[in-house]
């Protein structure tokens, strides 16, 4: 019988911390300690996990960070970055802090399971933009989005309309938290909204339509 995978869930929104915990556990193949961004003080006391799965966007803790401290407390764990729509900036350093591998939080079981499993037996899993360079991402959108979309086609709410605004200024995800007064993990939720109503990828495509839609 194979040994189980040792997994350190570190995710500050209870709701997928359980979830995900529960997920887990339930296909037999790991072993999970889940715990928020405040109680990863006693590290030393800890079992070393074999993997662990790391909440990119945490909002009392920085996350890079964080990575420093379970990479001097775990030296043998490979770390999984977590989050709902990630700026390629953050995943970047991810990547040069260590990380090995990436998951979108709302990504399928199967493709959890195979994550951590792959990361586990030494595989690194990335993003696909991560691949890609920015002029290939560019003409890839041009390509496939034409001349953008209709604005009458689009109904996006007045908040959701003010997070494009202001990531057509550039700013991040925190940086239009602390502009709107509301949580980073909200943005997130905003954006992750926008790109399927506009039928896009990437914030670099969001700024694009917003200037696209002001030409007009």
């Amino acid at each position: 019988m194979a040994a189980k995978i040792r997994v350190l869930l570190i995710e500050d929104n209870r709701f997928l911390r359980e979830g995900i915990t529960e997920i887990l556990r339930s296909h037999g193949g790991f072993v999970v300690d889940a715990r928020g961004d405040d109680s990863t003080g006693r590290l030393e006391e800890m079992r070393p996990p074999h993997v662990v799965l790391l909440d990119l966007g945490l909002e009392k803790e920085n996350s890079l960070k964080l990575m420093t401290v379970l990479r001097e407390s775990f030296p043998e764990a490979r770390i999984i970055a977590m989050d709902i729509l990630p700026e390629q900036d953050d995943i970047v350093e991810f990547v040069k802090a260590g990380g090995c591998g990436f998951i979108l939080k709302n990504a399928p079981v199967a493709d959890y399971v195979k994550t951590i499993q792959a990361v586990a037996g030494g595989a690194t899993i990335l993003p696909a933009v991560l691949t890609k360079s920015l002029f290939a991402q560019i003409v890839e959108s041009v390509l496939k989005n034409g001349n953008g979309v209709p604005a009458h086609a689009i109904q996006l709410t007045k908040r959701e309309r003010e997070v494009v605004d202001l990531i057509s200024e550039g700013m991040s995800n925190k940086e239009i938290a602390q502009r709107l007064h509301i949580a980073t993990f909200t943005v997130k939720s905003h954006v992750h909204n926008v790109l399927e109503k506009l039928e896009l990828n990437t914030r670099l495509q969001i700024a694009a339509y917003v200037r696209h839609e002001r030409n007009e």
